[in-house]
């Protein structure tokens, strides 16, 4: 998920069957410190087989998708993998055409040579290592933020060049715990990775908007990959001579389905949690962030919904970026209400007395903590309005695709500008490079109306005092007509244009940049906020990381007997837990499973998000399940249970308690929307597809049997 990370607060709850687990846990730490509970809960195996250095484990069949954006499971020896819908959406929506649409018909390689290069690597976890204290050593408290980050930099460099050698590897440490800890991990990543399969989007993307992040379900969010590696099985570069895979471990795929009380594991790359938020970043997540993101993604989806709905082609090209904005758009709206509905500011606000009162019962604690909590409110008030900049940059400037291309200028100007003939033929050769890509699915007219609807609520939403004066002029300009600015500047401009780019590129000049009115705004607002905004965000930025980090440190000290979870990075994490079901408000309760027959009741052939091909509904009313039914000859399509997932763990592997592949994770549910701020043991959700319905829709909708057979199915 991409967010702006501020810090966020929360217990770690005691473990009960009944309760959903707080915490996402590093794997190196299972046998010390969760390894007893994860037994009275149903694991049945070794610590030694979830996580192992030189032995095969559990860890080595998980990937990390990209940097982080997913994650797969790999379920073969021959490096198939699996992942979301959601997650493969991109590759797809990039590989259709109105010709070959797989995005409404679905992709299937009958045979290894019809794989499509997917353009992203995936990344194995080797091993992971705690450096605090070579980390720690050289730090104080008497430290800038920059002297602090300088002294990170150095020694972590050379923990991670000592950490590869002269090896393939990649490695990174990594700060937790907002700084009070420091863990080095190594990784080995494969860049060839293609797309095997892919369900129709009316299976993939089931329920479409109306049915994100809600209970019930019948989506059969999953995508098949398949990871290549060169004749000694090693990373390399796409190449036809490349062979698939052979992986160190692949997971068992489970027949038997999920009950009750089953134990649930997760394996993957959460991206980001902010539970030691404290009760001011609350108020700045509930008062400036999230309205501002609710409000510019809706004005942007509603820009791409009006030009996707004149064309097929203009469908395909924003389908990709119509399903990542609107994601987060809805995950904002139902955050916000679980914030409020669930007292969370009250919540975080009596931790913070908490500590308080035992700071104030020791000296030496006095000392250390001097305006801890004081500085949170500071921080916050003193970078509040250089923030809202900040969002409105991310959220609403940047969203504006020519103004975004017209950044990746601004190297070509200064070449231009210095007369630098070897950086201007690079930057011009770079830029070439991308060009096909960018056009390949861009709008102009869409980008136009996006245009107009973003600098109007700039212009509206940021205080004048904030905004650069070349800015302010543009608008006086056009006096206040942003219809007609956007039409006026897109006519002059290169950056709405293949055509129009490919003609600068061949005869480039510093003049043509300096004058393009999309680039003049794009410089204007990029240099007044580097100016004049970042500036403030720094100087609040060194305070409040202060505050932050002895936060957390004062917290675990307060409560030494409790054991915290650190907040998500991207790196990689295990919760564990139960299937089962929820009571979301008085007089209803939520099953642990949903059944095709959900399916044919949620059907609407006017509504895009619910259309149910012929084929898959002609097998649901025949019930034409196979060996992929229950027990009692129903297929179950998606399950919950109370793992502790976020944005990142997108298509990590549920497993039980035999370590067996049970379903894919997909999904929090609403009434938990507020978790990655604050835990709610009683709501939170994960939502998965059952593997027996991706199995499925492999074999019997797609006739694609050849894949499961390369599977290790446990009946």
């Amino acid at each position: 998920m991409k967010k702006i990370t501020i810090l966020i607060a929360g217990f770690l709850l005691a473990f009960a069957p009944v309760k959903a687990d707080e915490g996402m846990w590093l794997p190196m730490f299972v046998k010390r410190l969760n390894y007893v509970d994860m037994q009275k809960q149903g694991l049945q195996l070794t610590p030694e087989e979830i996580y192992s250095v030189n032995n095969s484990s559990l860890k080595d069949a998980i990937v990390r998708l990209g940097r982080g954006f997913c994650t797969g499971e790999i379920i073969s020896d021959q490096g198939l993998m699996l992942t979301n819908h959601h997650c493969g959406f991109g590759v797809i929506q990039e590989n259709s055409t109105e010709e070959h649409n797989y995005l409404d018909d679905g992709f299937w390689a009958m045979k290894k040579e019809d794989e499509l290069p997917a353009g992203f690597a995936v990344s194995f976890l080797i091993r992971m290592e705690d450096v605090s204290a070579s980390v720690n050593a050289l730090l104080n408290e008497e430290m800038s933020l920059a002297e602090r980050a300088k002294a990170i930099k150095k020694v972590s460099d050379s923990l991670e060049k000592a950490a590869v050698g002269e090896s393939e590897y990649t490695a990174n440490v990594r700060s937790f715990y907002n700084g009070n800890e420091f863990y080095l991990f190594v990784y080995e990543t494969f860049p060839d990775v293609r797309l095997v399969g892919a369900p129709p989007s009316s299976v993939g993307k089931f329920g479409g908007d109306t049915d994100n992040w809600m209970w019930p379900r019948h989506t059969g969010d999953f995508t098949l990959f398949r990871v290549y590696a060169d004749k000694d099985n090693k990373p390399a570069e796409y190449s036809k001579d490349n062979k698939p895979y052979t992986p160190k471990h692949s997971l068992p795929v489970s027949l038997k389905g999920v009950e009750p009380g089953d134990f649930s594991m997760i394996f993957g790359y959460p991206g980001s949690t902010d539970r030691y938020l404290t009760s001011e970043g609350i108020l700045y997540e509930l008062e400036v962030r999230q309205p501002a993101s609710v409000k510019l993604r809706r004005q942007v989806l509603d820009a791409y919904q009006e030009g996707m709905d004149k064309s097929e082609k203009t469908r395909i090209q924003y389908a990709s970026k119509f399903a990542s904005v609107a994601n987060y758009w809805k995950y904002f709206i139902g955050q916000q209400a679980g914030l409020k509905r669930l007292k969370v500011y009250d919540k975080k606000k009596a931790q913070e007395d908490a500590l308080a009162a035992w700071i104030e019962k020791d000296e030496d604690r006095k000392k250390l903590y001097a305006g801890v909590i004081e500085g949170f409110k500071t921080g916050y008030d003193n970078m509040k309005e250089a923030n809202r900049v900040r969002v409105y940059l991310n959220e609403a400037i940047f969203r504006v695709e020519a103004i975004a291309y017209s950044f990746q200028f601004s190297g070509l100007k200064s070449a231009l500008e210095t007369e630098n003939e070897t950086s201007t033929k690079q930057t011009v050769e770079r830029i070439k490079s991308t060009l096909d890509e960018h056009f390949k699915d861009y709008d102009m007219a869409i980008d136009r109306n996006v245009f107009a609807a973003m600098m109007k609520a700039y212009s509206e939403d940021i205080p004048k005092e904030n905004q650069p004066e070349d800015f302010k002029k543009m608008i006086a300009k056009y006096k206040g007509d942003f219809n007609t600015m956007a039409n006026k500047m897109y006519d002059k401009s290169i950056f709405g244009s293949k055509e129009k780019v490919e003609a600068f590129l061949a005869k480039p000049s510093e003049k043509t940049l300096a004058k393009d009115p999309i680039f003049q705004i794009q410089s204007s607002i990029i240099g007044h906020f580097r100016s004049e905004i970042a500036p403030k965000v720094s100087e609040g930025s060194e305070s409040l990381q202060r505050s932050e980090r002895l936060f957390v440190k004062g917290l675990r000290e307060m409560n030494s007997d409790k054991v915290y979870a650190p907040d998500a990075n991207s790196t990689m994490r295990f919760t564990y837990g139960q299937v089962g079901d929820y009571e979301p408000r008085d007089a209803v309760n939520y099953s642990h499973i949903t059944t095709a027959q959900g399916i044919l009741e949620k059907e609407d052939p006017t509504n895009p998000e619910f259309v149910v091909p012929a084929k898959l509904k002609k097998l649901i009313q025949d019930k034409d399940y196979g060996q992929y039914a229950d027990k009692n000859g129903e297929l179950v399509v998606n399950f919950i249970a109370n793992n502790d997932i976020t944005g990142g763990n997108s298509g990590s592997p549920m497993i039980n308690g035999n370590g067996e592949l049970i379903g894919t994770a997909f999904d929090g549910n609403w009434e938990a929307m507020s978790g990655d701020i604050a835990f709610e043991p009683e709501l939170q959700r994960t939502i998965g597809v059952d593997i027996r319905y991706t199995l499925f829709i492999i074999d019997k909708y797609a006739g694609a049997g050849h894949l499961i057979k390369e599977m290790k199915l446990v009946k």
